[in-house]
């Protein structure tokens, strides 16, 4: 591997931790700096999806009190994401790299405008879900469920923007306690990844030199995110991810 590509990819690996630490959408960073190094469009989404998981692990570890205390509460989310995540990731193994090659331009555009529309999304979500105390409806809490099982699939197969959809889906669920919302979009994240992390092992389809160089970067990509985060609104980082998505939707278009 050339020092270039390797810086490439700890760049990346950089900006995805700190991102994802912030506000999401790491693996417009990954997964395009993957794709440049050589790597074809199915692995590299896969070894995209290998290299950011301990970064995300590793948030999901901050939130282990929360976690520990509402572990019933988020008994029935955590299943359906095990599913939906094992779902997607089948997929993704049986699906060919011309095929996903044609789907990327629009899977980064679907992300991208899931990013931009992200606050009007989780206002809508938080409107549909809106209930009492803490004990969201019958049909709120089925159609949280469900919606969280789309996402969790979507995830499974490609991930970018995951997380803006998850948090309409567990506003739905769970109101509006940010940190419930945001320890169970973690949980969720993280099942989702683990499940589809270990069937692209077996399937063979990691690379595994481009995983250890923008793993350990994502890694202190996401130290530097909760450091950097207390003083830069979240707002910046989201537009910020928006103007990479869309140069790269248009990118993979032309391309």
């Amino acid at each position: 591997m050339e020092l270039s590509t390797a810086a490439l990819l700890a760049a990346s690996g950089l900006a995805a931790g700190l991102v994802n630490a912030i506000a999401g959408g790491g693996t417009f960073f990954t997964f395009s700096a993957l794709v440049a190094a050589g790597l074809p469009p199915v692995v590299a989404n896969a070894t995209s999806a290998v290299a950011v998981t301990p970064a995300n692990l590793a948030s999901a570890w901050a939130y282990r009190r929360e976690l520990a205390a509402n572990a019933r509460r988020f008994a029935a989310l955590g299943i359906v994401s095990l599913i939906g995540g094992l779902g997607g990731a089948y997929i993704l193994t049986v699906t060919n790299n011309d095929a996903f090659r044609q789907l990327v331009p629009w899977l980064l555009l679907f992300a991208t405008l899931l990013f931009a529309a992200s606050p009007k999304i989780v206002a809508l979500a938080r409107a549909i879900g809106k209930h009492e105390g803490h004990h969201p409806s019958t049909r709120a809490w089925a159609a949280g469920l469900a919606f969280q099982t789309g996402v969790a699939i979507y995830g499974g197969f490609f991930g970018a923007g995951m997380g803006i959809v998850m948090l309409a889906a567990l506003a739905i669920t769970e109101g509006d306690d940010f940190h419930l919302i945001n320890s169970a979009k973690h949980l969720c994240s993280t099942l989702i990844q683990l499940v589809a992390v270990v069937l692209f092992v077996v399937a063979g389809l990691v690379s595994w030199p481009e995983t250890i160089i923008v793993g350990a970067a994502s890694v202190i990509g996401g130290y530097l995110g909760v450091v950097f985060g207390r003083r830069l609104p979240a707002s910046i980082i989201r537009w910020l991810v928006i103007a990479v998505g869309a140069a790269l939707t248009l990118y993979f278009f032309i391309r």
